[in-house]
């Protein structure tokens, strides 16, 4: 069974405002609720700027013009002042998104085979669609499930294609045989009886939820944090590993090669695995592409800044698909994104996350 040890809110979002920062190659002054999408991640303007043909006092004397200055450093300069902000932001993994065929069917399943709460729903009517999000604590402190039921003009979607790209997700339980034999009763599938991972020692199994999500069941001892890993497949495990460090802000908590079943595994988050939910990166020797499907959707994560965010992850090779800004109708402010291997990931203002669940 899951056991859960409590935890406090993870969540302590900066109020003081950003540096001055400057906009392509002009200074302006801006704090972190500006909704220009346009911040340069630079040095802050200070005794040691130079400026085209001006020195400081002649700066000053000339307050009505615009001060354009020279470019402080090389791209390289401006990569490492957003990765110091980066690793700076509070950040956490939020929730994970990902559509289902029948949303009674699942929340059924969740609660009573996996131990789930059912945190709360939402009705989108105008959008066609209603989310539940279900999870082991509340949605301030934990990473949760936010399942997505499509609603269409003349009838519901209930069937999607999960691919071959999305692996699974990481559930800690104490006990491995025993949670199998309650989902068996419950008339789960189990899809690995419960015994040794490949290639080590941890006990696992894995099971597989209504719409083929496979969960792999983990045994540990308690921790704050039962929904513990979400599974990707990525085709360059260094290239994934570097973009997640950077533009993410993760941390590489470890990494394991297993030659004999050819694929190797990269653990990355914002905390110790045992404490946190965290991102398992999977290379599969010599595979570099991989159907995604249209069923999983997307990793939401904190930040006290969807503006800076977004251009940090422009910065080191990622592609925004959604600008920052406010979401119509709700106010909260996200960006989405793309990393290399095509994984979206949605980042979310921290403030306006806490004011969503009030």
């Amino acid at each position: 069974m899951v056991q859960i040890l409590p935890m406090a809110s993870t969540i302590r979002p900066s109020l003081s405002p950003f540096a001055t920062t400057r906009f392509a190659g002009r200074i302006s002054v801006s704090n972190s609720s500006s909704r220009f999408s346009s911040i340069r991640f630079a040095s802050s303007v200070g005794p040691q700027s130079q400026c085209f043909g001006l020195n400081r006092q002649e700066g000053s004397r000339k307050s009505s013009k615009t001060i354009v200055c020279m470019a402080q450093g090389s791209t390289t300069t401006t990569q490492e002042n957003a990765l110091e902000w980066v690793k700076k932001d509070k950040r956490r993994m939020l929730h994970v998104v990902y559509r289902v065929g029948d949303l009674d069917r699942t929340i059924k399943f969740y609660t009573e085979c996996l131990g789930m709460k059912l945190l709360r729903k939402r009705d989108i009517p105008e959008e066609r669609y209603t989310n539940a999000f279900l999870g082991y604590g509340p949605e301030d402190s934990h990473f949760v499930i936010e399942l997505t039921y499509i609603v269409l003009p003349d009838y519901g979607v209930d069937k999607y294609d999960i691919g071959t790209a999305f692996g699974h997700f990481g559930i800690a339980v104490d006990d491995v045989a025993k949670t199998v034999d309650l989902i068996k009763a419950k008339g789960g599938t189990v899809t690995r009886e419960p015994g040794p991972v490949k290639g080590g020692k941890s006990i696992i199994a894995f099971i597989e939820d209504p719409d083929g999500y496979k969960f792999e069941l983990i045994e540990r001892a308690p921790t704050p944090e039962p929904l513990c890993q979400v599974m990707l497949r990525v085709g360059d495990l260094d290239r994934s590993i570097a973009f997640h460090e950077k533009a993410f802000g993760m941390e590489l908590l470890r990494r394991r090669d297993n030659p004999e079943y050819k694929y190797t595994i990269a653990m990355m988050g914002y905390g110790p695995e045992d404490k946190n939910a965290v991102l398992e990166l999977t290379y599969n020797y010599g595979v570099t592409e991989y159907d995604k499907g249209n069923a999983y959707a997307q990793i939401a994560i904190g930040t006290d800044d969807v503006y800076k965010t977004a251009e940090a992850v422009r910065l080191f090779g990622g592609k925004i698909t959604r600008e920052p800004g406010p979401l119509p109708g709700i106010s909260t402010k996200i960006t989405a994104c793309l990393d290399p291997d095509g994984w979206k990931t949605v980042f979310v203002d921290n403030i306006d996350f806490l004011k969503e669940l009030e």
